[in-house]
């Protein structure tokens, strides 16, 4: 090993291990714990942004890309439809769908998402009916979204998402509009493709909620002073607080350590810094086969470890009760594990994701995802 190749490594551990000194400053918590509507924005796309726990900004130039990074996408090598899903957390279900477009010959690509998410048909429980009155709710959210991506140089691209995002809880119902930027900048480390992004997402509208569940009756006191008759009824409209979207600013970074005819291993590192909870990051790797053998089959394995700030959390309780009980030393909170498979005959390829994470005390999640490119 020479001299020369190790401070290339040493360059790339000290890029992707960014993450840690930024996550791990002291300085007087003002997080907005539980202060943003619309979480699901955050749930990712695709087993393999899963498997990368999430850090996958700087090297995603698939379809995903319209949620990780929106400038990855004018990376898109041809037309690609996927697929997505897991079972998440108390019986909740995570769906991203999305199909993109190169054009212009490569300088431009265009795609359009959708993602949902919620349960249905939870029986109802109140003070005075502690064992249900027989109805039931459901939560539904979902968003739609458009992204545009160009490359501007062969180191320089940006591109946006648009969204529109629907939130219907019980008989309310919220919308907003929101808005992703990112950015992919490309250089090398000696004869190693190095490739950085910034992202910043959901920036938009806050959810506001309406419908009937808010209609109540107000029974008005009489004036001081007055005869104090009967009142009747008056229907009235509660208003419902105006709340936030979860806002993400990411930074990522990757770095191809081996590339070498169809094998490639990258490793990549992600500091991130939500506005409703503590800031993160993530150090994963990616070794992929392309064409083992002149078969036409693909193969790929995943790994990473996420910061969870949430579940290090000893500072913090409701009602006396605290939120976490963990030392704030390394765990096996967000550990991510994946691979994948693919074939190509002629233009066609077909392909396979899964991805296994560690959700800490809250449990494991599995993702499934597919897709078709020709």
């Amino acid at each position: 090993m020479t001299k020369h190749w190790l401070m290339q490594l040493s360059a790339v551990v000290l890029a992707a291990a960014m993450v840690a000194p930024a996550a791990a400053q002291s300085t007087q918590d003002n997080t907005a714990f539980g202060g943003a509507s619309g979480e699901f924005l955050l749930l990712g796309a695709g087993a393999r942004g899963a498997a990368l726990g999430g850090g996958f900004a700087a090297l995603t130039t698939d379809v995903t890309a319209m949620y990780y990074n929106p400038a990855g996408l004018a990376q898109l090598a041809r037309p690609t439809v996927e697929v997505g899903t897991f079972d998440y957390l108390v019986e909740t279900r995570y769906t991203w769908a999305g199909m993109a477009f190169p054009m212009s010959g490569g300088v431009r690509s265009i795609g359009v998402a959708l993602g949902t998410f919620g349960f249905g048909d939870q029986p109802i429980y109140t003070v005075d009916n502690p064992d249900g009155d027989g109805t039931t709710y459901s939560v539904r959210e979902t968003f739609i979204s458009g992204t545009y991506a160009q490359n501007f140089s062969d180191r320089f691209a940006a591109g946006f998402t648009i969204k529109f995002i629907s939130d219907a809880l019980g008989d309310t119902e919220a919308s907003s509009f929101a808005l992703d930027l990112g950015t992919s900048f490309h250089a090398s480390v000696g004869a190693r493709p190095l490739r950085a992004s910034f992202t910043i997402q959901n920036l938009g509208s806050g959810l506001e909620h309406q419908g009937e569940a808010l209609d109540v009756g107000v029974t008005r006191e009489p004036p001081l002073g007055t005869v104090d008759v009967p009142q009747e009824e008056q229907p009235a409209r509660l208003r419902a607080g105006d709340w936030g979207l979860p806002v993400m600013f990411r930074v990522g970074v990757a770095m191809d350590l081996v590339s070498h005819g169809n094998n490639r291993v990258t490793l990549l590192g992600e500091f991130n810094q939500p506005n409703n909870t503590k800031a993160a990051g993530s150090l994963g790797a990616e070794w992929m086969g392309a064409n083992l053998g002149g078969s036409g089959f693909s193969l790929a394995a995943r790994g990473s470890w996420t910061l969870m700030p949430d579940n290090q959390i000893d500072d913090i309780n409701f009602a006396g009760i605290p939120t976490s009980e963990s030392d704030g030393g390394l765990t096996s909170d967000g550990l991510a594990l994946g691979g994948g498979v693919e074939y190509q005959r002629a233009d066609w390829r077909l392909g396979f994701d899964y991805a296994w994470r560690n959700m800490g005390t809250l449990g494991n999640i599995n993702v499934f995802s597919f897709r078709l490119g020709w």
